[in-house]
């Protein structure tokens, strides 16, 4: 059997046995020399029994092969009920239990809406890269999967950063020391700035309200002048804001070479499509650089 859990927070320890019962000591939950419950101890016991119990919802998504997997509830503290089973449990002596009652989480997207808005295509991109440079390309495949699935909804603005997340070794992403015709690429992570520029030219064919793009100080080839959309964690974002009367969807794929976003929606979307430049399929030229070279 798994031994509790202890977590230790200002002067009291928490022992978590499951998911479902919390145990303590009163001692440690009462003000000095009183048997009071101190509330700003009891609502650190409380925060611990929530990330405990915490279970983010899954939202349903659709694999590589296109089949769509469903979502998944996710659970939190019950944090109205707990207390109240706190309190009933509370007065006595030496250790206790409180149970931790948990409230279901549902999914934003589940399988009926991805259903009906994989139905009709309202923008796409493509461009190109080296797969030989197996770093870049793992950064931009890691970076299209993260974008892959994500539903916007009508009245919502989409963020690159706030979605794709931070770009760390933890995560998978590697170093990609490259110059890239101009284009120094973020160490850690770099390559991310072509995803984001794809999704920027598919968004912007969908005729999607661009609420926030910056180019980089020189032009790079994987997209045309003017047409990319650079990215940091610490800086530059790339967002829209979806003005459609219908949630929209990002496909987005990578690999042998190809970075590809796909937008969709239902077909009673009304929407205003734009007229791009499409990208040349010519593979962009790269210089080695030394990752110890002080970048």
């Amino acid at each position: 059997m798994k031994p509790p859990e202890t977590n230790v927070s200002g002067q009291f320890a928490v022992e978590f046995k499951g998911r479902n019962v919390a145990s303590a000591n009163r001692a440690d939950m009462t003000l000095p020399g009183m048997s009071m419950v101190d509330m700003q101890k009891y609502q650190s016991f409380r925060e611990q029994v929530y990330k405990k119990v915490y279970q983010p919802p899954q939202n349903a998504k659709i694999d590589a092969s296109g089949k769509i997997v469903k979502e998944q509830p996710g659970y939190e503290l019950d944090r109205h009920a707990f207390m109240q089973h706190f309190y009933t449990y509370f007065y006595g002596n030496g250790p206790f239990a409180v149970e931790a009652p948990r409230k279901v989480i549902y999914p934003r997207v589940d399988s009926e809406l991805l259903a009906n808005i994989r139905v009709k295509a309202i923008g796409h991109y493509a461009t190109y890269y080296n797969s030989a440079n197996k770093n870049r390309s793992n950064n931009i495949a890691i970076a299209s999967k993260a974008l892959d699935s994500h539903v916007v909804f009508p009245g919502e603005t989409f963020s690159f950063n706030r979605t794709v997340g931070r770009r760390t070794l933890d995560k998978g992403y590697r170093k990609a020391p490259v110059i890239v015709k101009g284009e120094l690429s973020e160490g850690i992570g770099g390559g991310i700035c072509q995803v984001s520029s794809t999704l920027y030219n598919a968004i912007d064919r969908a005729g999607l309200k661009i609420v926030q793009r910056y180019s980089h100080s020189k032009s790079v080839p994987y997209v045309l002048p003017g047409r990319d959309a650079t990215v940091s964690w610490d800086g530059p974002d790339f967002a829209f804001y979806n003005q459609y009367n219908q949630p929209i969807l990002i496909r987005a794929f990578a690999g042998s070479g190809t970075m590809y976003v796909s937008i969709y929606s239902s077909d009673v979307i009304d929407y205003k499509p734009r007229e791009i430049p499409s990208m040349s399929d010519k593979l962009p030229e790269e210089v080695s650089v030394e990752t110890d070279a002080g970048l």
